[in-house]
């Protein structure tokens, strides 16, 4: 089943003044968008891999026909990491987490202050364009990483919680 871009659970303005809506307009409906027709075109002729979830090939690009791998890859890529940046984000929210989140975060980098610390400073050395992610690794623990361009921590076994798009131009 081809990928759908997703829909944006708020209005591309929503998160004015931190993101304009033009810019929303572009990143959205045409990079994003752009992801997911180049994923879907790379998949063509491969009805077993389109029946997969992004996910599982994200994971295990091995099981991936190398002519098609960087494709999905790159593509796939970008359009797992938006399809996540684009829902920790809303209008009226964000601070501090609470629960489980906040109990890991206490854990792992000895509050939420330092951990937003360590995660601004991860996201400003990412060199051109990139993503800044809080991770689960597989014993449970968080970490922070920095990942270049489209490249997505699913590929590294890893567990995505948070991203931040690091663009060059930013």
């Amino acid at each position: 089943m081809p990928l759908e871009l997703p829909k944006l659970d708020y209005p591309y303005d929503a998160l004015e003044p931190y993101i304009d809506a033009r810019t929303m307009e572009i990143h959205h409906g045409k990079h994003h968008a752009g992801y997911v027709a180049k994923t879907n075109a790379a998949l063509e002729g491969y009805p077993d891999l389109q029946e997969k979830p992004l996910e599982t090939l994200l994971a295990d690009l091995n099981q991936v026909p190398e002519a098609i791998r960087t494709a999905v890859c790159n593509n796939g890529g970008g359009v797992a990491n938006h399809s996540l940046f684009w829902k920790i984000m809303a209008p009226d929210a964000g601070g501090a987490p609470q629960g489980a989140l906040a109990d890991a975060i206490q854990a792992a980098f000895g509050g939420f202050d330092s951990f937003r610390e360590s995660f601004s400073s991860a996201a400003g050395g990412v060199f051109g364009s990139g993503w800044a992610w809080l991770v689960k690794d597989s014993s449970g623990g968080l970490q922070i990483l920095t990942t270049p361009n489209q490249d997505t921590p699913l590929s590294q076994g890893l567990t995505p919680i948070l991203n931040l798009d690091v663009w060059e131009h930013a």
